[in-house]
């Protein structure tokens, strides 16, 4: 079967950047549809994936892989990251055989001028997020017209209803695994034998900087363990949070 016909309309014309039109015409298609779509015909040479390399990352890293490797990939490094982490992305790059995968680092100035002291994220969680997460994310995805992110439903209140394309800003935020079960993200891995984060089978099913992140117990949404004791639940990349006027 070929790929679903494409709206005629070039990029930068106003149908393509009406969600409500991406949504109706593609949001309902197969994930590796969708994502060849997105990637050859919606956003062809402008588009990203955002990975933490996290729990659940292998099965979207692995989907991507299958339509074009050398779609880039690009990853915070907060230098808060678990080890674990930065191994991690290192034998999943290996593996699936990703060409472009692009480590961000926060701006050293900001990090002195705000955080000396390394604490910055005992006294304002959001501000060291912004800092070390969000303000380098910013720049890495100058120009681009979309990135991909991995979120799904399930995961919180706060994404239940996301939907599969996005108005962000300037760009496009396109979910493709956004109404994927756990069991659906289970079994792709098993299907495809994807090495697993190697911190998920301690506990931790939603993984980000390690001052910030706990294990998770039965009953409790998978990203509980993610600044615990606080009413922060994102790190702001999801949140509108922008460092420069350009929208995430």
């Amino acid at each position: 079967m070929g790929r679903p016909e494409r709206a005629a309309d070039p990029i930068g014309a106003a149908p393509l950047r009406d969600v409500a039109v991406l949504e109706a015409l593609y949001g309902a298609l197969p994930t590796t549809a969708l994502l060849d779509v997105a990637i050859h015909d919606l956003f062809p040479g402008r588009l990203a994936l955002v990975s933490s390399f996290g729990a659940e990352a292998a099965v979207l890293l692995h989907l991507v892989a299958q339509v074009d490797r050398a779609t880039p990939v690009v990853f915070v490094d907060t230098d808060r990251l678990f080890g674990e982490t930065l191994r991690y992305r290192d034998r999943l790059t290996e593996r699936l055989g990703l060409t472009d995968v692009r480590t961000l680092a926060p701006d050293a100035a900001r990090v002195a001028e705000h955080d000396r002291d390394g604490a910055l994220w005992l006294r304002d969680a959001n501000l060291c997020c912004r800092i070390r997460k969000v303000e380098p994310l910013a720049a890495g995805l100058s120009g681009f017209d979309a990135w991909i992110s991995g979120r799904k439903r399930f995961q919180a209140a706060t994404r239940a209803t996301i939907p599969v394309f996005e108005a962000e800003g300037t760009r496009i935020k396109v979910n493709p695994l956004a109404g994927w079960m756990p069991a659906d993200l289970a079994a792709y891995a098993a299907r495809h034998d994807l090495p697993p984060h190697p911190l998920v089978e301690q506990g931790y099913r939603s993984i980000g900087c390690m001052p910030c992140t706990t294990r998770v117990v039965e009953g409790e949404d998978d990203r509980a363990g993610r600044w615990r004791g606080q009413e922060k639940i994102e790190c702001g990349i999801h949140l509108g949070l922008e460092a420069d006027g350009s929208g995430i």
